[in-house]
Order: C-alpha cells, then structure tokens, then sequence
C-alpha cells in the first residue's frame, strides 16, 4: 500500500450544541461539515477540522443520544492526539481550566510534551507539542493566538493486548514503519513521517476489553490519495485474508472498511473530491449539506434534528 497518513477520525457523542460548543469555541477547530450520518440520516454527522478541512485534521461524529457511555479498553482507539507548536500546553492547560475542563499533568513521550483530557462525553484527547514542522494552518479564533493553534492530527493510539499481531498488520499489510519504542508504546509512521501520520500501539494484557459507546471512537480512516490506490489497497487486503467492504460513496470520499487483527476498525478515504465538492471553502459547515439521495426528505430531515445553538 502508499497511504499517505490520517484522514479522519470518528467518534460517537450525544449532545450536538454542547459539543459544537466545546469543538469550536474551546478548541477552536472549524465546523467544516454538518450533515447527516448516510445510514442513518436522523442523526447529525458533524466534521471539526483546520480552515481548509484538510485530510488529517478531521474529526468527525455521529451523534446517538440514547447510547450508553462506553468504556475504554483493548481493540480499541484509546486516545486521538492533535499537533500544536512547541510551548504551546501552558497557553492550553490555562484555557481547559479557565472553560471548565481538567486535563491531566503534561507528561513526556518521544521527545514530546503530550497534555491529555476529555471531551464532554468522555472521549480522550492528546494536545502534542512537538518542534517537528508542521505546516498546516489553524482555524482563525479570536481567543486563541495562532501560535498556539491546533494544526491537524498528531497521531492516534491503538490500545491492544498483545501489539504483535496489530504491529505485523501495519508494517506487513499496511505499509507502514517502525519509528520509536517505548516500554509499553510502539509509534509507526508512514510516509513523509510527519505530524498526521503517526500510528502509536500500546499494549497492556491487563486491559478489559473495550466497549463501545458515547465518548469513544468508531473508526480511523486513513489516507489514499486517489481511487486508483484506495483499489490496490483493497486487492492487498483481500489477498492477505481479511474482510473487506465494497468501496462506498461518502459524497466527500470514497471508502472501504476492515478490521486489523485485534478487532479495531479501519477506513481507508480517498482524499478527492474533498469537503468543498459541495460548498465554498469560505462556508463550509453553514447549512445542513445532503447526499443527492436525500435532498427530496430535506424538510422531514432538518425538522427531526436538533438546532446547534
């Protein structure tokens, strides 16, 4: 394969206007889309992204109030962390306290200052310090100087029991390179090895097996650059043996889903036709966007969900 890092992450919440909230005026990123979950279109699908909503800044929701909060665990993506310049976690320790929240000690982690918390649901979040160039331009926020903006994905982390089987997976199947080693934690990259392109595997034989639920994560995606490789992807992953959808038209995306060995479950995106396919770059995120086959039920949509503030 020659995936080029992170495109999405998807996670599950229950209150769309507190977590438009916390997304935007908290952290700061852009509401970039506000649709509906496709097989699912009473609930909201809500993407948070950088200005541009570039691939491997996105982290996007569906929203099912009713479901219980879930418990973190192996088989599962246990952390998502984003990339914000170098001396930037006192600047966002001060404004998490200052809203609210109680992040956790800024802690160290491959020559990097990592500032862990939670967002509304429980879901867990990593702000990465790091010195390494990171290009990507912040969403514009009054409270937030872009010095300390958050820029897109660092990486995300696969809690597992055992990071044999889910490490042979990355490196055998999905292209992917060993980078650093820690006691408990594995990072592996791809690529150009830069920020958004990190796969990091704890493993702990001691964890319970995750659960699903409110506050945490569904799936992640990861990067194809055009049709042609998201199919070359596909043909590798069924010569290895593993399950794998038919390709699925996500109007902003092309996608195929499968599971690495320990359960977690994977995406592979196209970055083409983006999320402007749809609107201007200068508006995304303002109405409710629908695929064309549900534009004839768009009353009967957008009176079944709930305003956003």
């Amino acid at each position: 394969m020659h995936l080029l890092g992170l495109h999405h992450v998807t996670a599950i919440a229950s209150n769309p206007p507190r977590h438009v909230d916390f997304y935007t005026r908290v952290l700061g990123l852009r509401l970039v889309k506000k649709t509906v979950n496709f097989d699912d279109p009473g609930t909201y699908h809500l993407y948070y992204g950088d200005y541009a909503a570039s691939p491997g800044s996105l982290l996007t929701f569906f929203f099912w109030g009713d479901l219980r909060r879930g418990r973190l665990g192996a088989g599962q993506v246990s952390a998502t962390a984003f990339s914000v310049p170098a001396g930037s976690l006192p600047f966002w320790r001060k404004r998490l306290q200052t809203q609210g929240f109680v992040p956790a000690e800024p802690t160290a982690r491959f020559e990097a200052q990592v500032l862990a918390f939670t967002d509304p649901d429980g879901l867990v979040l990593e702000l990465l310090a790091t010195a390494e160039p990171d290009p990507r331009t912040p969403a514009p926020h009054p409270e937030i100087p872009s010095e300390h903006g958050i820029r897109g994905f660092h990486g995300v982390t696969l809690a597992v029991a055992d990071a044999g089987p889910t490490a042979q997976f990355l490196t055998e199947v999905m292209g992917y390179r060993r980078l650093a080693q820690g006691k408990y934690r594995t990072r592996f990259t791809v690529g150009d090895g830069r920020p958004g392109s990190f796969v990091d595997v704890h493993d702990d034989p001691a964890l319970p097996r995750a659960l699903p639920g409110s506050g945490t994560v569904h799936h992640v995606a990861f990067r194809a650059p055009d049709a042609a490789e998201q199919r070359n992807a596909l043909e590798e992953l069924v010569a290895s043996g593993h399950d794998v959808s038919p390709v699925m038209d996500r109007k902003y995306f092309q996608s195929i889903y499968y599971r690495e060995p320990q359960g977690i479950l994977l995406e592979i995106a196209t970055d083409p036709p983006g999320m402007n396919v749809d609107e201007p770059l200068d508006q995304l995120g303002r109405r409710l966007a629908l695929p064309p086959w549900y534009e004839t039920h768009r009353a009967e949509i957008e009176a079944s969900l709930p305003r956003l503030g």
